[in-house]
């Protein structure tokens, strides 16, 4: 990848008072010095500056015993004062850079909080905690729709895609063909996508072969450090790539990826989890083996689907009711289409000896068990034992009771 973008420059000089360009709480700080106190809280509190959410007209009217009419006549003066500022073109010509080429590089059109995930991580040093990045990004979405409006424009109530910034000059309409092309294609076909899987789908489509020279874009700026997830990793290299694709994946509306980094539709069980059904299902199908109950309802409270606390006894009920899953050792559970059957270990034993009429050994049929459940050797000889169900023959094998 070459090293030859704003933000490569800055980041490998490693100049301090550069990146301090970038970050927008600081931008905000000085050319704020040139409006009054009052508009100052003003702005600050409507557009959630301090951290505390955005708070309406009528509310900041109270707190200053004004109406909301004239708190929105304060927050219009203020913002026209801002934009008349001699030197506020020093303070954002370094922003205003690398969100031209992060647009570029991603197709002209990123949805807005996942531009602004990417320019928090450019222009914050060290760990940040959520509250520091949401003030961060009310303070760069203050500035971009605000102070950089002549350069960058909101996208607003579109059909096809969520709320974004894009640029200026940037025409819609070859990413809402293909757009729309994608959603048919992803309802076609039923299923949940990895990333590189859809958008190696997109590359198939019409609408993709027919703007393929739009959506090829440079490739300057690594945005590895905004794809970090806890539960599942992205392949940087192919998103680094294909910005622009992964960019309008981000941007679609209808399109969501869930917890564990597969696409679909919004409204399938498998992306938004309704129930704690759903729940146990999503956390079973990607760990990929038996789990005990009391870990799925624990596994289900870290990843926080929702606000709603999963109880173990809960967790254990759904699992006893529904057919999906399967009892394969004390309270361990796993998923039926794994292969796996109902039943007791005796049960187990009468299924691989109706398999298998010339009889098996002990050894394999203990093995052969523990395909199917998590019990101990002990448990399975002693099932062995049931004389009504099972009997040795000659040669040491076991066999169905005739």
């Amino acid at each position: 990848m070459e090293n030859n973008s704003i933000l490569d420059q800055i980041i490998s000089n490693q100049k301090a008072e550069e990146i301090a360009k970038l970050n927008a709480v600081e931008i905000i700080g000085n050319i704020f010095s040139n409006l009054n106190e009052r508009e100052r809280d003003v702005l600050s509190r409507r557009f959630g500056l301090r951290g505390n959410g955005k708070e309406t007209l009528e509310n900041i009217g109270k707190a200053h015993n004004l109406t909301r009419e004239r708190i929105r006549q304060i927050e219009i003066s203020g913002i026209k004062k801002l934009r008349q500022l001699d030197e506020l073109e020093d303070y954002i010509k370094g922003l205003r850079h690398v969100i031209t080429q992060l647009l570029e590089e991603h197709g002209g059109v990123m949805e807005k909080n996942y531009l602004l995930n990417n320019l928090v991580n450019f222009s914050v040093d060290g760990a940040k905690s959520e509250n520091v990045e949401e003030i961060h990004k009310n303070h760069l979405d203050f500035l971009i729709a605000k102070l950089l409006h002549n350069e960058f424009e909101e996208v607003l109530d579109s059909e096809y895609f969520k709320e974004s910034f894009k640029l200026k000059y940037q025409t819609l309409d070859h990413l809402e063909a293909l757009a729309k092309e994608l959603l048919e294609k992803i309802r076609e076909m039923k299923q949940i996508f990895y990333t590189h899987d859809l958008i190696n789908l997109a590359k198939e489509l019409d609408g993709y072969k027919n703007n393929e020279e739009k959506l090829k874009t440079p490739n300057n700026i690594d945005i590895s450090s905004a794809l970090k997830s806890e539960l599942f990793e992205e392949d940087s290299e192919l998103i680094n790539e294909n910005k622009s694709l992964y960019s309008l994946l981000r941007a679609l509306k209808r399109i969501e990826q869930n917890k564990f980094g597969y696409w679909g539709i919004e409204e399938w069980r498998e992306i938004k989890p309704k129930t704690i059904n759903d729940k146990i299902y999503l956390i079973l199908k990607n760990n990929g083996k038996p789990m005990h109950f009391a870990e799925i309802a624990a596994k289900i409270n870290e990843i926080g689907f929702d606000e709603k606390k999963a109880n173990p006894a809960t967790v254990h009920n759904e699992l006893i009711l529904d057919k999906k899953y399967i009892l394969v050792g004390r309270g361990l559970y796993s998923l039926k289409e794994w292969g796996y059957k109902n039943g007791t270990v005796a049960d187990v034993i009468v299924d691989l000896l109706k398999e298998s009429p010339d009889g098996l050994t002990r050894d394999e049929i203990i093995n052969k068990v523990f395909e199917q459940r998590m019990v101990k050797k002990a448990t399975v000889i002693l099932a062995l034992m049931d004389k009504n169900k099972f009997e040795r023959t000659e040669n040491g094998k076991y066999k169905l009771k005739s």
